[in-house]
């Protein structure tokens, strides 16, 4: 075969595969990647962690989710690594489960004719969902009850539904434990009341569900031809009446008190080595067993330790941007998001609630896991857009903004270990792969070194759709920037193959061109980037696209730094600065008068466009900022976003509120972020009732999809601080809607600080430094600024800025 195709590279073969995969683990050991396994008993808490019901934050809603509604309306529960879509109905509960590891599809590693990588389901894969379980209470319909409301409590990590029927108050309370690995539901009454009906559970694949009467448990296991096996199991507990299994159904009777706990899981396993599966294990066996161990315990002490551990996250941070009306305090949480787009009044407690939000979805869903993906870890069905993928343009990217900064570092470890886990395919595929003669962004140089990834990565070590050469340049900015929040060195250590590997790629790829300089009128040789695109529109043949200079210029950075607190490469780290001071670096254009997005006078592509690639260097870098750069170059930065407007996707306005704030224009970044809270309805971009965001993808028809949850926020704290190793600047971009008073605790600090901030009448009052790890850093407000020396765990609150 490879004679009769001379140009195509031989397929990775599996000892070939596996070499690799052994050679890179030493240096990839990985954290807490998922894997469903058996684990130790948690702690239980010895005191009650619940809080009084008026200390806590909440989302309320006086109707349950529709069937056809639940990605909108349903509220989301997570545990890092399972999730779960919960409609609160009274007389039909409805739980959507998910694992974060249930992917079709395969390592994907061959390529199309165009020489890009195949992207459909059947190949590529995509995310599904595990489960519906569903509990039927036929007396309890909803038109028969009243005084409905349910909740998702923020502050504890659960969703809660109370309605009366004859007299009697019933409650429910659903979450997803972490410490015990299960997803809980627990109905209790006050009154005098009993539970009557059945619980059945439901595969999405086609499964057939079993029965184990000795148990209570219903069941089942299958796998995807793909050799990913997975399975669920569900059992249920009762106080003061029976529970038994009946046919394929878990039935209840005359329970005063009902206890169903749920789970399941896949054997995919994050090693290379063993193509990303656990051939040993048994998940519906698994699942059998977590949910017998967890039903052994009381409903309080399962809920008592799940709430202790999610508020160890939780309590990190907290936020108030002042204070809301009565009358808004009064709606409910849908009626208030369209009440605050209608009166184009601000809503402070609600916008504090949407940052807190995203802080639980956050917690929720990228725990010891899979990093998440464009749904987070809630489905509705088993087709979701783009396969629920990975998406390294920003989209991944995005959804990591907001952990450091507010106060969930240990969230973000599910994204390093996932590169981890990938890197030995990614190489693999990169080096066997990017050079084909039909990919036309191939190196002109016909090396290849390092890796890459395409705009699409699932978790079979797979790419899939177009070659996304800087893609591993931006992967390694986010690594490296929890760095800079952590200045852990045991982590940078872990990460550094990745930094190295990147950068070895771009050795083979950077080409020298002569260009004028604009200052002397003389021609230089530079490196630019070889043919390639500026995502995701725009010719896709150009070289030296701003973009990619900006992210290999911040890649080179951050390596060589990494390489001076480890004390390696020394050699190596000195090509690589060689080859930065080479970089071309963009420039603002004569004609247009915005900085360019290409090598060109001219606007390639589309004024409007979602992406803000070019501005790379303003956002997520610090290049470009003011005081740091020309006037000139900070003003085409300004004109160019200015250009692409305010009116986009959810995750583009978050986008281009955090350029705003960067650029200390706080009423342009609080339009944007107003503009995300704007209600969806008819699928238009906006917030859900749920207060998911929608994205439009076409006229009637929006999707969730989650990156905007991250990214609007973490706008929020960008608003509030600003920080670069080294420095730190108070309220850069306060808006007038929040200018009144305030405060936020817990903030992360590039440099390895924690900041708390108290505020009113527009005016700093008070600021906390906490050192994790940094130890001399300037602190500035208004122009004035202080330097401050700290030893680790020491602290230190300023008030004089005079």
């Amino acid at each position: 075969m490879d004679d009769q195709h001379p140009h195509r590279p031989a397929q990775p073969s599996r000892r070939g595969f596996l070499s690799l995969a052994t050679a890179l683990g030493t240096a990839t050991a990985l954290g807490g990647l998922p894997a469903f396994t058996a684990t130790a008993a948690p702690v239980r808490p010895a005191v009650s962690p619940m809080l009084s019901p008026g200390a806590t934050t909440r989302m309320w809603y006086r109707a349950p989710a529709g069937e056809r509604k639940m990605i909108e309306q349903a509220l989301p529960v997570g545990n890092g690594r399972i999730g779960a879509l919960v409609s609160s109905d009274p007389g039909r509960e409805l739980v959507y489960l998910t694992d974060a590891t249930l992917w079709t599809g395969h390592r994907n590693g061959t390529l199309d004719q165009d020489g890009q990588f195949p992207y459909a389901r059947e190949n590529f894969g995509s995310f599904t969902q595990l489960t519906h379980l569903s509990i039927d209470i036929p007396d309890h319909e909803l038109q028969g009850v009243s005084g409905y409301r349910r909740s998702l409590d923020l502050s504890q990590g659960l969703v809660s539904a109370q309605y009366t029927r004859a007299g009697v108050t019933y409650e429910r309370q659903i979450y997803a434990s972490h410490a015990d690995d299960v997803i809980a539901i627990r109905l209790t009454q006050r009154g005098g009341g009993r539970y009557t009906g059945s619980i059945a559970l439901d595969g999405t694949h086609g499964e057939t569900t079993k029965a184990d009467g000795s148990r209570d448990t219903l069941w089942f296991g299958d796998a995807f031809d793909n050799g990913l096996r997975y399975g669920a199991a569900v059992t249920a507990t009762g106080r003061g009446g029976s529970v038994s299994v009946q046919g394929g159904r878990i039935t209840f009777s005359r329970c005063s008190e009902l206890t169903v706990v749920v789970t399941g899981g896949t054997n995919y396993a994050p090693d290379a080595a063993q193509d990303y599966r656990d051939p040993d294990l048994d998940p519906a066996a698994l699942a059998r067993t977590k949910v017998a161990a967890a039903a052994r315990q009381s409903s309080v002490a399962l809920l008592h330790t799940h709430v202790a551990d999610y508020r160890a996250l939780f309590d990190r941070m907290s936020l108030s941007l002042g204070d809301s009306t009565d009358e808004q305090r009064r709606l409910d949480t849908w009626e208030r998001l369209k009440a605050r787009t209608e009166n184009a009044e601000p809503d402070p407690e609600l916008e504090a609630l949407y940052v807190q939000y995203g802080r639980y979805l956050m917690i929720s869903g990228s725990r010891d896991g899979l990093p998440l993906n464009l749904q987070g870890l809630w489905l509705d069905g088993n087709d979701p857009d783009w396969m629920g993928d990975y998406h390294s343009d920003v989209n991944i990217q995005m959804n990591y903004w907001m952990a450091d900064r507010t106060g969930l570092s240990r969230c973000f470890d599910a994204l390093a270990d996932y590169c981890l886990a990938q890197l030995p395919s990614w190489s693999k595929l990169t080096q066997e792969l990017f050079n084909d003669p039909r990919n036309r962004f191939r190196n002109t140089s016909g090396k290849v070194a390092g890796w890459t990834v395409a705009y699409s990565t699932n978790v079979h070590g797979g790419l899939g759709w177009w070659w996304h050469p800087p893609g591993n340049a931006w992967l390694c900015i986010s690594l490296f920037e929890h760095y800079e929040y952590t200045l852990d060195r045991a982590y940078l250590a872990r990460i550094h193959p990745l930094l190295k590997g990147a950068c070895e790629f771009w050795e083979t790829r950077l080409v020298p061109m002569t260009v004028t300089d604009r200052e002397t009128g003389e021609p230089r040789e530079v490196l630019v980037a070889d043919r390639d695109w500026s995502p995701e529109h725009g010719p896709q043949d150009t070289r030296g696209n701003t973009y990619a200079q900006e992210v290999v210029w911040a890649l080179f950075d951050q390596y060589r730094q990494a390489c001076s607190v480890l004390g390696m490469d020394a050699a190596y780290s000195r090509t690589v600065g060689a080859m930065q001071e080479r970089l071309y670096l963009p420039e603002v254009s004569a004609k247009t008068g915005w900085l360019q997005e290409w090598m060109s006078p001219d606007n390639l592509g589309e004024t409007t466009h979602r992406h803000l690639s070019p501005l790379m260097g303003l956002f997520p870098g610090d290049r470009i900022r003011p005081g740091a750069v020309s006037g000139e170059l900070l003003d085409g930065a300004t004109a160019l976003l200015t250009a692409r407007g305010t009116e986009s996707f959810g995750w583009a306005n978050a986008w281009r509120a955090l350029c705003w704030a960067r650029l200390k224009k706080a009423e342009n970044a609080y339009q944007l972020f107003a503009n995300n809270l704007r209600p969806s309805t008819g699928g238009v971009n906006g917030t859900a009732m749920n207060l998911f965001d929608i994205y439009e993808v076409e006229k009637d028809r929006g999707i969730f999809q989650i990156d905007a949850n991250f990214g609007t926020p973490s706008a929020v704290m960008e608003m509030l601080v600003y920080a670069r190793p080294g420095h730190v600047e108070l309220l850069p971009a306060l808006p007038g809607a929040w200018a009144a008073s305030g405060s936020v605790t817990g903030v992360g600090v590039r440099g390895g600080f924690v900041v708390d901030l108290d505020w009113s009448d527009g005016t700093l009052d008070r600021a906390r430094l906490t050192s994790v790890g940094g130890r001399t850093t300037t602190v500035s407000w208004r122009g004035s600024s202080r330097t401050v020396t700290l030893r680790p765990g020491k602290s230190v609150t300023l008030r004089d800025f005079g």
